[in-house]
């Protein structure tokens, strides 16, 4: 690792004046000693480099503005070994998906695992926890926790409110852990998912700075109006990216780029460094991405994380040029983190396994679903979309109990309580376009109970139980082929590599894909559709749920 007092002689990227210009960037004790201009001129952002300045280029390090890292089915410490590759020095996360499992003990495992990494990891107080009363979570954080979690430095900010309802109801638990947020000087995050005109202005009023769940140009100029920075998210599920691109040069103060939830296989090809490519692909101006990938996130949370300014943490990256965004090396705090695709950080010892699983394994006949009609309420599954629609189809019914329909797509899906002992919840979907078999999985948005989706009941209750077994993963089971991602850590993460998980993901994903889904990411799908506070239709363990209505319905039609 190349650490210590060195100069780089690159094309500096100066965010801050707006201008690229051949110069030499000295370090010393991990900052920025002095940026020094080679001869005075500014060269365009994306011409040919100066001879003085060298054939590279010197830009801020990027930043997710707002990521699950728990989603990455990764360790912190392991999902920075992956991230530094790509140029990425810091990240906005929000633990909740571990403090839906075990509480506020798992946002300090989040905590504790972190700080052995160099990557610069801001963790926010999730706000809702559990998302709904409408579902069994593994904890609950309520006002006294939230606060708790505020009044630790290494916390930055409230995050997420989903419960937009309650936020202009005036709920009272909802504005006291915003009140908390506010009395401490920090930023409020939120999740609004179709909120539009004066509720959207009503919701970013009361102390809502942001929002990354925008699907439409037209949503994200109304909470703009209003007053809230869009992230512009692209995941491995939901993939906002083309409707909102443009916004960057429109209103690149305004705008940031996250992921949100991004799977391994997919962090091991790339982070915000791909968005950024895109974003200049499509006509974006670089200044532009780089002020939305890399400094607007500094500034909004406050990070400390350098902008490549004298005096800063020499945080930046070294591209070959500022349209393919090809990551050279990465510096954190001026040590030399990762560098021609590898990274060059120590290998992170076990982490400690927390967890709470006490589901006990299932029987296919556990999984009847009567209806007494041959017309229900189907769940539509959107390829891309964390939003569902709400269907209603012919089903096929043998002794009054309904059964996959493989050549209509309309599939049984299942959730399984695994805090405690319950009967499974079960429903229809459609798009996931399995032809054989099923698939089942621990993370499932947000209080992650267990949820299957199959074409017969012997293959659910196969896939249910490989889960229950490793008390957390991802599996798949067609006949008499079973196989399982292990997760340990809370049912959401290894104790893997990212390359090690990404392989094993990426075996799960082929099998599904063999058995005929149609989805780009079907694991990542599927972890959705238990999540009850974005509309239309949802499952949880308790029962089919009409996210529009917010109240549950049955599944005869």
């Amino acid at each position: 690792m190349q650490t210590g007092n060195f100069q780089i002689q690159a094309n500096v990227v100066d965010i801050v004046r707006r201008r690229v210009f051949p110069g030499t960037v000295e370090v010393v004790d991990g900052r920025i000693a002095s940026v020094t201009e080679h001869d005075g001129s500014t060269i365009g952002g994306t011409g040919d480099a100066r001879k003085t300045g060298g054939d590279t280029y010197l830009i801020p390090g990027f930043v997710d503005a707002h990521i699950h890292i728990e989603s990455s089915m990764l360790t912190p410490c392991q999902f920075a070994l992956a991230a530094v590759v790509h140029g990425t020095v810091a990240t906005i996360s929000d633990p909740h998906e571990i403090a839906n499992v075990v509480g506020i003990e798992g946002v300090k495992f989040m905590l504790d695992n972190a700080e052995h990494t160099p990557l610069k990891v801001m963790f926010g107080a999730p706000s809702c926890v559990p998302a709904t009363t409408f579902e069994t979570a593994g904890a609950a954080l309520d006002v006294k926790a939230v606060t708790e979690l505020l009044d630790d430095p290494r916390i930055g900010y409230l995050s997420e409110v989903m419960n937009f309802p309650g936020v202009l109801m005036g709920d009272r638990e909802v504005l006291a852990k915003m009140d908390a947020a506010k009395a401490r000087n920090k930023p409020i995050d939120g999740h609004a998912p179709g909120l539009r005109g004066d509720d959207a202005a009503a919701y970013v009023r009361a102390g809502i700075s942001t929002d990354h769940e925008c699907f439409t140009k037209d949503e994200a100029l109304d909470k703009l109006a209003a007053g809230a920075a869009i992230l512009i998210r692209e995941g491995s599920a939901a993939r906002n990216f083309e409707a909102l691109y443009t916004l960057i040069d429109e209103v690149p103060d305004k705008v940031m780029l996250c992921s949100d939830d991004k799977h391994p296989d997919e962090l091991v090809g790339g982070h915000i460094n791909e968005l950024a490519r895109r974003a200049v692909a499509l006509g974006m101006d670089p200044m532009n991405v780089i002020q939305a990938g890399c400094a607007n996130p500094v500034h909004h949370y406050k990070l400390d994380v350098g902008l490549l300014q004298e005096g800063d943490p020499a945080d930046f990256i070294e591209v070959n040029n500022l349209k393919d965004f090809n990551v050279l090396r990465t510096f954190i705090d001026g040590v030399c983190v990762a560098k021609d695709g590898q990274p060059l950080l120590p290998e992170p010892t076990d982490p400690q396994l927390i967890n709470r699983f006490e589901a006990k394994p299932i029987q296919p006949a556990d999984l009847k679903l009567p209806c007494p009609t041959n017309k229900a309420r189907v769940i539509g599954a959107l390829d891309g979309q964390l939003i569902t629609e709400q269907r209603i189809q012919e089903v096929k019914t043998v002794a009054g109990n309904v059964e996959s329909d493989t050549d209509n797509d309309i599939l049984k899906i299942v959730v399984v309580n695994r805090y405690e002992q319950a009967p499974p919840a079960v429903a229809l979907i459609q798009g996931f376009g399995l032809k054989s078999g099923a698939i089942a999985s621990s993370v499932a948005h947000d209080s992650h109970n267990i949820i299957a989706v199959g074409t017969n009941d012997n293959d659910l209750a196969k896939a249910i139980n490989l889960v229950i077994e490793s008390r957390g993963g991802l599996s798949v089971a067609e006949a008499g082929t079973i196989e399982v991602l292990p997760l340990p850590i809370a049912g959401l993460m290894s104790t893997g590599s990212c390359t090690e998980v990404a392989e094993a993901y990426a075996r799960l994903d082929v099998a599904v894909k063999k058995m005929g889904s149609t989805l780009r990411a079907p694991y990542m799908t599927l972890s959705f559709m238990a999540l009850l506070v974005i509309p239309s239709l949802k499952l949880s363990d308790k029962g089919l749920f009409d996210g529009d209505k917010f109240e549950f319905v049955p599944v005869e039609a």
